[in-house]
């Protein structure tokens, strides 16, 4: 196979791929690396390749995440700002994983792995297209009611700034919040300031 024809498979297929992906479309290690070095591929992450023609990657971190482990679930601080309820800028990626289950690794980008129950990492998870990728995200009542939970970890001024942005928007929703505070056991904590926004 030479150039052109391993160009054309891999165009075929996804935008971002990893290294599996692409032995599995017939292109061997050294065209890989060919590609690669020709500037024609890029790496993106550890075993994560796409064509250089494609635009540039604006959730790349997200992205790179969904790839490597499609069964965790953006939450918290991440899930926050790609919602766009909060003013921090995360520094990792915050990820659930269900309790006992396997915890990722990933030398890039950095992430922060949190464990939930069954019913909870269940819950309310949205799937999103990201740079035609899928990637499983929290949706904004759920990750509300997660900040509730984990408001000793992230701060209890993250967890009121991110409910009152989300009190500005036009899908605020109280009664959802309150079924994922429920759920995530929060309730009688989250009630009082719900109150004072309606």
């Amino acid at each position: 196979m030479n150039q052109y024809e391993a160009i054309r498979c891999i165009r075929a297929s996804k935008p971002t791929l990893r290294m599996q992906e692409i032995l599995d479309l017939g292109i061997t290690r050294y065209m890989l690396y060919t590609l690669r070095d020709a500037g024609l591929l890029e790496q993106i992450g550890r075993g994560l390749y796409r064509l250089t023609e494609h635009p540039s990657l604006q959730h790349p971190d997200l992205v790179t995440v969904a790839i490597r482990h499609p069964q965790s679930v953006v939450c918290l601080i991440s899930a926050l700002s790609f919602h766009g309820l909060t003013t921090q800028i995360p520094h990792d990626v915050s990820i659930a994983i269900v309790e006992g289950g396997y915890a990722p690794q990933l030398d890039f980008p950095p992430i922060q792995v949190y464990r939930f129950s069954r019913s909870t990492h269940q819950a309310g998870i949205e799937q999103h297209s990201l740079d035609s990728v899928p990637v499983r995200i929290y949706s904004p009542e759920k990750t509300i009611a997660d900040c509730f939970k984990f408001r000793n970890q992230l701060g209890m001024d993250v967890v009121l700034e991110a409910l009152k942005m989300y009190r500005e928007t036009a899908t605020f929703n109280h009664r959802t919040v309150l079924e994922f505070a429920t759920l995530c056991r929060v309730q009688n904590i989250i009630q009082p300031y719900l109150e004072v926004l309606i």
